[in-house]
């Protein structure tokens, strides 16, 4: 009985030692996909807050228009001095702004229905695009775009 006892000491040292291994191969995947996740959920919220800084942009540059923080509002200009230049700036980093036309053959048009009662011959519309675009990651070779039409007003002294 003594000699079988012996005999069973080094067995169970291979088997621990196979079990510590095949643990520490679980654990090591584990870590693995944590770090994936971890990568992931990074690059998903770099997303939501470039495309919440893109957003805030086109309300700040509407709202500097509009308010005419650089003098004048620019979104009522002729049809001939679209696309904007320079083109308007923005608070946010890695943003660029384009405003052009989105009126078909640059043409100052009807405005869009309204609920205010309006006469059709007395106000015209710059129909414009507004284009943010937003670079983002690590080397900024992503981007989020937000587009966004603006009908600007325009008294119609042809007439």
């Amino acid at each position: 009985m003594a000699l079988s006892v012996n005999k069973q000491k080094g067995v169970v040292l291979v088997v621990s030692l196979v079990f510590l291994i095949a643990l520490t191969a679980v654990a090591a995947a584990l870590m693995q996909n944590t770090a994936t996740d971890v990568k992931m959920s990074g690059a998903s919220q770099e997303k939501v807050v470039a495309t919440q800084e893109a957003i805030s942009s086109t309300d700040e540059i509407i709202y500097n228009e509009v308010t005419k923080a650089n003098g004048t509002n620019r979104f009522a200009s002729e049809i001939a001095d679209f696309p904007l230049s320079p083109a308007p700036t923005v608070s946010a980093d890695d943003t660029t702004v384009v405003v052009d036309i989105a009126n078909p053959y640059n043409l100052e048009t009807d405005c869009p229905h309204s609920k205010s009662a309006s006469s059709v011959q007395v106000f015209k519309c710059n129909v414009l695009q507004l284009q943010v675009n937003r670079a983002y990651g690590r080397t900024n070779a992503s981007t989020i775009q937000v587009n966004s039409g603006i009908a600007q007003q325009l008294l119609n002294v042809g007439n």
